[in-house]
């Protein structure tokens, strides 16, 4: 019995559905490794398809079964489109030998050109690597990527195990002009604020070139291309070298899940027909996104894919993958408007199974090519296990994205009044894991910053954020959003997952949402930066959200909380809003009451001593009311139980380690200097004029 069973014994009417999916997955994997090899050996499309340098010359290569001649044009022959015709070497393959070393050159414009169903048509090359838009003819042609001399690597050995605090970031918008930024300025810039913050990955999205700037990368044509949007191939190799050299991990944002439906500037119907990639008729259309639908039944389709994925790990060292629209891939229907409340809907005629077994077998390749690499699902169906090794049953990603936690936070905020939140059901949400499988915990990502949406900050302090921001200014519709937006943040990091992710800028409560320039907006940029001023300049209260989130993520960081999969509750009082939990050598202590603050709070904890404060929403430094002695706190014994006692202002929160976590000297993976605690008995609650 495979351990998914063991682990969820619900799933037991399921069992013969969970042979089924191994079942194809041994025998895809066998049918593409008939000739022997591994997963490794076979994902080597990259290294024969495409532009090459041989001796005496280049060789060009492309895969196109349906088609009946194939050419190549380009600034190496004044664009003639038929001087150049390839050749059919069986299997679908045709190639061309250009002679000379300098035949082709960096930065030669080339195209394909195919003739199919008595239909000549223009195309970029299957594995071009560059794609280039022509601002005065607004389209697309490849380019020419000629490394004579190899970049120079410089991390040889880097190694990132600890659990993934994700940055989750943007190129183009990662700067505060109305422009487009670019790999070197987010390498030279924008990393140094990721580090300082303390988060130690960086996931990076519309990586993989697309035509369309406002699809925030979504909608990819070239799928070995790093987009021209943000610069050469170069810059981006500097970006991750720069990364690694930082101590930080970097994710790609990789889309398998669909394709634009484009013909001059993608793969769709590249050698006369849709199946080449896709899915024909309907099933190949997506209804929502009105994208392309890959067909992974396919051999050529997978290995494409798997050669993707093993290209991006080689040739730019990305250290894993964030998988985009997994929920798509997993149902014929696309999960669109169902409610997977029942373990029927993940086994039933609309599972898409062969989309599992590729998942399967790429997740097996990723670990063959770099056995630290770690994969995200996003995946908001909750597949039963997405996260378990394969020969376990399951499909063998590390993490599954948190995405009922964000969504259990918009419901709250936006639906219900501060009266009628129920922490202990947020506490039950928060606990909502599979078992045996590891979850990225987050408060919000791209998504809910987009435009139609509303970021968290936001939704708190709506139309104040214009004009009381500045620290001299007190409202108290600022007041609370900025207490409540602390105090969301660490109860998600601190009992929702195993990892935790933020997408740039949302960490200090960058305002309003991101809208792309478009013809709706006159092309603005005014929504598509990131304002890094805000939190900088020293006078707005940015500054105080963002020093908060920095000293949260070094604090759980160093003591190593992710850990411990799940939080033990240590208290809950209903009726006052006050929740309490430990994890990690950590003890979390919660009153989201909007009034009342609770004195003489009894806690009930695991171990005596005394416990000390590391981290306070009420400190003054992050715009609190410095209510929140930093003290030493002495545990009490009742009836043989050891108990906290503290006072606790409303709508605050503290972490106190443990005597154990406190005493020991714990190394601190995020290089930042500690003050020394100060060690007092515990006396009264500080007198402070209330919110």
């Amino acid at each position: 019995m495979y351990r998914v069973l063991e682990l969820n014994p619900q799933l037991a009417p399921f069992a013969a559905d969970i042979d089924r999916r191994m079942s194809l997955y041994h025998a895809t994997k066998s049918r593409l490794l008939a000739g022997g090899g591994t997963l490794k050996e076979f994902a080597n499309g990259h290294n024969y398809y495409g532009f090459h340098r041989v001796p005496g010359g280049w060789v060009y290569r492309e895969w196109a079964p349906s088609a009946h001649q194939l050419y190549l044009e380009g600034d190496f022959n004044n664009w003639n489109m038929t001087s150049h015709p390839l050749k059919a070497i069986g299997g679908g393959n045709w190639e061309l030998f250009l002679e000379g070393d300098d035949a082709l050159w960096d930065g030669c414009r080339v195209k394909t050109v195919v003739d199919a169903n008595l239909t000549r048509t223009e195309h970029i090359p299957l594995y071009a690597r560059r794609v280039v838009q022509d601002p005065a003819t607004i389209t697309f042609t490849a380019e020419i990527v000629d490394e004579r001399e190899p970049f120079a690597w410089t991390d040889a050995g880097f190694k990132n195990t600890e659990a993934p605090y994700i940055y989750e970031a943007h190129v183009g918008m990662a700067q505060e002009e109305g422009r487009v930024g670019t790999y070197r300025e987010f390498a030279d810039i924008t990393l140094e604020y990721i580090k300082k913050a303390g988060y130690n990955t960086v996931q990076l999205m519309a990586i993989m070139e697309h035509p369309y700037y406002g699809s925030f990368g979504y909608q990819v044509s070239n799928f070995f291309a790093a987009s021209s949007w943000f610069g050469k191939p170069q810059d981006l190799k500097y970006l991750v070298n720069k990364a690694h050299a930082m101590g930080i991990r970097v994710l790609l944002d990789v889309v398998h899940s669909h394709a634009v439906k484009n013909t001059a500037e993608g793969i769709n119907m590249f050698d006369g027909t849709v199946w080449q990639f896709f899915h024909d008729g309907a099933k190949g259309d997506h209804p929502a996104w009105g994208t392309k639908c890959f067909n992974y039944a396919s051999g050529g389709v997978l290995h494409f894919l798997l050669s993707n994925l093993k290209f991006w790990m080689e040739e730019y060292h990305f250290d894993g993958f964030r998988f985009d629209g997994i929920t798509s891939m997993l149902y014929h229907d696309h999960g669109l408007g169902t409610n997977f409340d029942s373990n029927e809907k993940y086994f039933s005629l609309n599972t898409h199974t062969e989309a599992i077994a590729y998942l399967q077998l790429a997740n097996e390749l990723i670990r063959q090519i770099n056995p630290d690499a770690i994969t995200v699902a996003e995946d908001m169906s909750g597949m039963p296990g997405m996260c378990l090794p394969i020969d376990d049953g399951g499909i063998g990603f590390d993490y599954r994205l948190g995405m009922g936690l964000p969504d259990m936070w918009i419901r709250t905020v936006k639906e219900k009044s501060d009266e009628q939140w129920d922490i202990f059901a947020m506490w039950c949400d928060m606990c909502l894991r599979r078992a045996g499988e590891k979850t990225v915990a987050y408060v919000e990502s791209h998504d809910q910053a987009l435009v139609g949406d509303k970021t968290l900050i936001f939704r708190l302090a709506d139309a104040a954020m214009y004009t009381d921001m500045e620290k001299s200014c007190r409202n108290p519709v600022i007041d609370r959003a900025i207490a409540l937006h602390k105090m969301i943040r660490l109860f998600t990091l601190g009992g929702g997952g195993e990892g935790y992710l933020n997408f740039m800028g949302n960490e200090f409560g960058h305002p309003e949402w991101i809208d792309f320039p478009r013809e709706g907006n006159g092309w603005s940029f005014h929504y598509c930066r990131r304002q890094w001023s805000l939190k900088e300049n020293g006078f707005l209260k940015y500054q105080w959200l963002g020093d908060f989130d920095g000293d949260m993520i070094r604090l759980t960081r160093e003591t190593g909380i992710f850990r411990q999969s799940i939080g033990d509750l240590r208290l809950n009082k209903q009726p006052e809003k006050m929740l309490a939990f430990s994890r990690g050598g950590l003890l979390f202590a919660f009153n989201f009451h909007p009034t009342e603050s609770l004195t003489n709070v009894l806690i009930p904890v695991e171990k005596p001593g005394e416990y000390t404060v590391a981290l306070s929403t009420d400190d003054e430094k992050c715009g609190g009311w410095e209510r929140i002695a930093h003290i030493a706190y002495p545990t009490k014994t009742f009836d043989g139980i050891h108990y906290v006692e503290l006072y606790l202002p409303a709508r605050t929160a503290v972490v106190l380690r443990e005597p154990a976590a406190a005493a020991e000297a714990v190394a601190d993976p995020v290089d930042t200097p500690k003050k020394p605690a100060v060690r007092k008995r515990a006396s009264s609650p500080r007198k402070k004029k209330e919110q």
